[in-house]
């Protein structure tokens, strides 16, 4: 082979070389291009669906439900479409049946105020409903809707020999409002929920509860207390620690907020706190005033307790008449 040949033949090699290494190093510092996925958007209007479980006797707030993009193909009539339906009218309905959490709510799951058995579907399995007089100061100054909890607090004056005793006792516990007055929903005004005064409450309760809450009316005042959402995830830990609630093992966080929907739906009773005018003020008594008896005659400062006899207070004679023998106090008649 000649010079010439030999020379361009390695300056030839020379530049595939120089080429395939700059290619390499202009590829090797570029990430690899990676295919990204499009959301594709259900094209038809928008229905209404659940935001969360709701369980059957669910008043439907403004935060339990939202308009959602549904495929057109799978839209039923029963649906309620975006634009066409009243939420006004929505709020405050009870669920007929459960809904699971995005699933669209039909006509037919809605029970509204003035139906027939708009009340018996609210209430909860074995539960009942009790309805209590209230007043702007007893009824936290209309600050309580339908679907709120409440505590349930009473407050009476136990009389006796001197000053009267002045209580006021937490009774009943994370009380369920189903209505105010006649109302079963939340007026909504501008985006702004109105507060009205009302003077009756209806309550969720069971059939014990009941009967304290009848007899609570006449014994005394029954003030109510507006629970915190917060106290939920309290009280919901409380019974896992104390082992009211068990919780499966591997149980999702959906089942576990749906375990403690159901648990604390319920009304405590049980233990109570309370307070006395002593707790208050240094002037007032704290402890229950003995019972009032019988007139003591002149002389006796007591009675010997469970016997209604005069304690002796002084010298003591016994008195025969007849078959009978009596104990008398000298001094008394």
């Amino acid at each position: 082979m000649d010079k010439k040949k030999l020379v361009l033949l390695v300056v030839a090699l020379l530049v595939a070389a120089g080429t395939a290494f700059a290619a390499r190093s202009l590829f090797s510092g570029a990430p690899a291009p990676q295919a990204e996925a499009v959301p594709v958007k259900p094209k038809g209007p928008k229905v209404l669906v659940a935001q969360r479980a709701l369980p059957v006797g669910t008043i439907i707030t403004a935060d339990a439900v939202s308009f959602q993009d549904w495929p057109e193909e799978l839209v039923k009539d029963a649906y309620f479409i975006d634009g066409e339906a009243d939420m006004s009218k929505l709020l405050g309905t009870v669920v007929r049946y459960q809904i699971t959490a995005g699933q669209p709510l039909t006509q037919g799951a809605l029970v509204a105020p003035g139906d027939r058995g708009f009340l018996a579907a609210a209430l909860g399995p074995g539960m009942r409903a009790v309805t209590i007089p209230v007043s702007v100061k007893t009824g936290v100054a209309g600050f309580v809707f339908p679907g709120d909890h409440v505590d349930l607090v009473l407050t009476q004056t136990v009389k006796g020999q001197g000053e009267p005793l002045r209580t006021a006792e937490t009774i009943l516990r994370n009380m369920r409002v189903l209505a105010t007055d006649q109302a079963t929903g939340n007026d909504v005004v501008d985006g702004k929920t109105v507060v009205r005064a009302f003077r009756t409450v209806t309550l969720e309760v069971t059939p014990r509860i009941a009967e304290k809450v009848a007899v609570a009316q006449d014994i005394g005042t029954i003030s109510l207390s507006l629970r915190s959402i917060a106290d939920n995830q309290a009280e919901f830990e409380r019974a896992l620690a104390r082992g009211d609630i068990k919780v499966p093992e591997g149980a999702s966080k959906e089942q576990e907020e749906q375990l403690m929907r159901q648990a604390m739906s319920k009304p405590i009773e049980g233990k109570t706190t309370y307070v006395t005018g002593g707790d208050v003020s240094r002037f007032q008594p704290s402890s229950r005033p003995a019972p009032a008896g019988p007139p003591m005659p002149p002389g006796v400062a007591a009675y010997t307790p469970g016997t209604g006899r005069p304690a002796r207070t002084g010298p003591v004679v016994r008195v025969t008449r007849g078959k009978n023998t009596t104990e008398e106090v000298v001094g008394t008649k």
